[in-house]
């Protein structure tokens, strides 16, 4: 048995040895693998990356970031497609520290007969984006894609920056084999730690190498009139400091239900230069407060300066305040103004683009753009405006004090007692109530005096939906009614957002998909625009099968089509926190009246289920009142986040209340 254990291993051992991850070389064995064997369900593999990250010194230039990258993937089938396509974020920002993508080799391999068919890319398959002025986007997508297909490529980034990326060691697929260097300087004095919220730890190994620099120089003389010139070389010896992983077998983040950013809780190694010394020199110190970083985005021109600016609108500000002098109406009429005059472009960022004036005058701007001028406005007015930085949930949560932890700004309207949240990009956004992707946690507020301070964005009122659902229960066991939903705060933006651009057959056809027999009729929708008042919708339908009949007795769901389907909650263990972006708050108000010859034989018992003492609260309550059976059903989610550690207790309450909200009601013939 040891024998044949042995030479098991050594079989093992072989193919791991003889696997060649050089380009070019795709083997058959690779091509004829249909799943993973560790994780089949994946749609793709990482079969081999590497990734080496180093500073080569240019006389004239300095240091340059040379960031190579070479990546092996295997995709099983259609809905692998997806990672046949690459992007890669370069920084356009300014001529000098521009980073460029040099050397792209891309190839596609497939199996046909026996044969390995190779289809390069070529320049048709590559593009090139603006993302904004300081960002493009380089995107290249495989040529000949098949189910079974091997994709591979191989790229440099050439970059004058000193920042570095995060590293990272996972993605949503497995990893088979990961090689990375990470080879600095010692000029420049980088942090590094691993991210702390992730599952995965890969082991990393610490060394240095020895580096050379080479001088080439001219010196011109003249001897008795005749000149010459003489070159030379010095050299100058310094140390790599040395980071390198070599993994195998890396499992792919798993995706959840209700998670806000899974990068959040990738694996990856976050770099932070903290200081710049070369020899004879003094030392330039680059790590940060917060307070620091704020201060120096507020220098900026492209962000203090325009909050300055008050010419190019203070005549049409002027005309729209004539005669208010209360301060919440002023507020409401400028956001409201902003809304409507300047359009968002669908760009990030916290520094203007076209700059307010201009933004102002051509009706279209980036985040900072009209942010900024609705913070400059707001002030004009006399109101305590001041902006907020924010890390949009895709951005990630900065975990270390630097100028790329933000991406987005806000605006606060600070009172005597609290501070309202608002921005001006979105047409259905109101005071308190910001795009979903801005709760992230904090925010950072600056003042004009340059101070600042943390501010959460996590809102602390909930978000209601109430349900008015009436029953009437047919012979052919068929249920009609009417329904009467109204939605606030972000329940209600997410209805406007949603339905923004459909007609009336869209909406009711988007209410009855997955519902069965459900026929709906007489849709109204009111206050879709108008964002001060909830959202009402209201409906006719008829559900054909609503009851079923055993042995002469009628079974009945009260909730019908509005009863959930099944718990979203599944897995024993859960990896990341339940986000549900806000408090929520929702009532159904059921009345069902009883058919004639028929009476209650069962129904549910009233019952109140408690989550963390105050942090969630389901109540079932239901009573007959003479020939009608009325239910109150109502969910309360005050904490917006349920920690992995109280996710045991979260998935017994909510399956309690999904088999409440699916217990049937029993009615007997008289």
């Amino acid at each position: 048995m040891k024998k044949l254990v042995f030479i098991t291993f050594l079989c093992i051992a072989q193919i791991a040895i003889s696997q060649n991850y050089k380009f070019g070389k795709v083997s058959e064995e690779e091509l004829l693998e249909k799943t993973n064997p560790d994780y089949p369900e994946a749609n793709a593999t990482v079969l081999y990356k590497k990734q080496q990250i180093s500073f080569e010194y240019i006389q004239g230039k300095g240091f340059i970031q040379k960031n190579e990258i070479q990546e092996r993937i295997k995709i099983y089938n259609k809905e692998g497609f997806d990672y046949a396509t690459r992007l890669v974020r370069l920084y356009d920002g300014s001529s000098s520290y521009g980073e460029s993508l040099n050397g792209l080799k891309a190839v596609t391999y497939n199996l046909d007969g026996g044969k390995i068919i190779e289809d390069k890319l070529k320049k048709d398959g590559i593009f090139e984006e603006e993302t904004n002025k300081n960002w493009k986007t380089s995107k290249f997508t495989m040529p000949n894609i098949k189910e079974g297909c091997v994709i591979e490529f191989e790229y440099t980034i050439e970059s004058q920056l000193s920042g570095i990326d995060d590293i990272e060691f996972q993605e949503l697929i497995p990893i088979r084999k990961l090689e990375i260097k990470l080879k600095t300087p010692e000029y420049y004095v980088y942090k590094t730690f691993l991210n702390p919220r992730a599952s995965y730890i890969p082991v990393l190994n610490n060394s240095k190498e020895n580096r050379t620099i080479t001088f080439s120089n001219k010196e011109r003389t003249t001897t008795n009139r005749v000149s010459s010139t003489q070159n030379y070389t010095s050299t100058r010896d310094y140390i790599d400091n040395v980071v390198e992983a070599n993994l195998s077998n890396i499992p792919p983040l798993k995706t959840e239900s209700y998670v806000d950013n899974l990068s959040n809780y990738q694996a990856k190694l976050i770099v932070e230069l903290e200081r710049i010394q070369y020899p004879g020199e003094s030392i330039e110190y680059l790590s940060t407060s917060w307070e620091k970083v704020t201060k120096t985005i507020y220098d900026y021109p492209e962000f203090g300066d325009q909050l300055n600016k008050k010419g190019y609108y203070n005549s049409d500000v002027d005309a729209i305040l004539t005669g208010i002098t209360d301060p919440q109406q002023k507020a409401a009429i400028i956001f409201n103004y902003v809304k409507s005059k300047v359009k968002w472009n669908e760009y990030h960022g916290y520094t203007t683009d076209a700059g307010v004036s201009k933004a102002y005058k051509e009706g279209v701007g980036n985040v900072a753009d009209i942010n900024l001028m609705l913070t400059s406005m707001l002030r004009y007015a006399g109101l305590n405006a001041n902006p907020v930085l924010v890390s949009t949930k895709s951005n990630g949560i900065p975990l270390i004090p630097t100028r790329t932890g933000f991406n987005y700004v806000i605006c606060a309207l600070e009172t005597s007692d609290s501070a309202i949240l608002l921005d001006a990009t979105q047409k259905f956004s109101t005071a308190d109530i910001l795009p979903t992707k801005a709760l992230n946690w904090l925010g950072r507020l600056i003042r004009q005096d340059g101070s600042s301070d943390w501010i959460e964005l996590i809102p602390k009122i909930s978000s209601r939906e109430s349900v008015s659902l009436n029953i009437k229960l047919n012979s052919d066991l068929s249920a009609n009614g009417k329904v009467r939903n109204q939605f606030t705060n972000y329940q209600a933006f997410r209805v406007r957002d949603r339905f923004e651009n459909y007609n009336t057959d869209e909406m009711i056809e988007s209410l009855e998909k997955g519902k069965g027999e459900l026929e709906i009729s007489n849709f109204e929708i009111e206050n879709m625009n108008d964002v001060s008042q909830p959202v009402t919708q209201s409906y006719d339908y008829v559900f054909n099968n609503a009851m079923e009949d055993i042995g002469g007795k009628l079974y009945l769901t009260p909730m019908l089509f509005l009863a959930p389907d099944e718990n979203p909650f599944k897995e024993n263990v859960r990896n990341y926190p339940i986000d549900y972006v806000y408090p929520i708050a929702d009532k159904y108000m059921i009345n069902i009246m009883l058919p004639d010859g028929y009476a209650i034989e069962t129904m549910p018992e009233s019952v109140k289920y408690q989550f963390n003492i105050s942090d969630g609260e389901f109540t079932y309550l239901a009573r007959q009142n003479g020939n009608m059976l009325q239910f109150t059903i109502s969910l309360d989610l005050n904490k917006t986040l349920v920690l992995p550690s109280d996710y045991e207790q979260y998935k017994k309450f909510y399956q309690l209340m999904i088999e409440k909200q699916t217990e049937k009601v029993v009615l007997k013939k008289i």
